[in-house]
């Protein structure tokens, strides 16, 4: 994966992750939750934080000692 490709798919991952925090206090906001969809919401949100960080420790260059 090139540098360019790296960064514009971690800068759409965070994106998404940041928009999710907004759809899980809309579903929270709702009078009756619904669980399941909150849950599968924080699933993702997660998923998305790990892929995050598996991509910015791809940014890091090898140096060898």
């Amino acid at each position: 994966m090139d540098p360019n490709e790296l960064a514009v798919r971690l800068h759409n991952y965070r994106i998404e992750h940041r928009d999710l925090d907004s759809v899980l206090a809309a579903v929270a906001a709702i009078g009756t939750p619904d669980h399941l969809q909150a849950a599968r919401l924080k699933k993702r949100k997660l998923r998305l934080k790990d892929e995050i960080m598996r991509l910015e420790t791809m940014q890091i260059p090898d140096i060898i000692a």
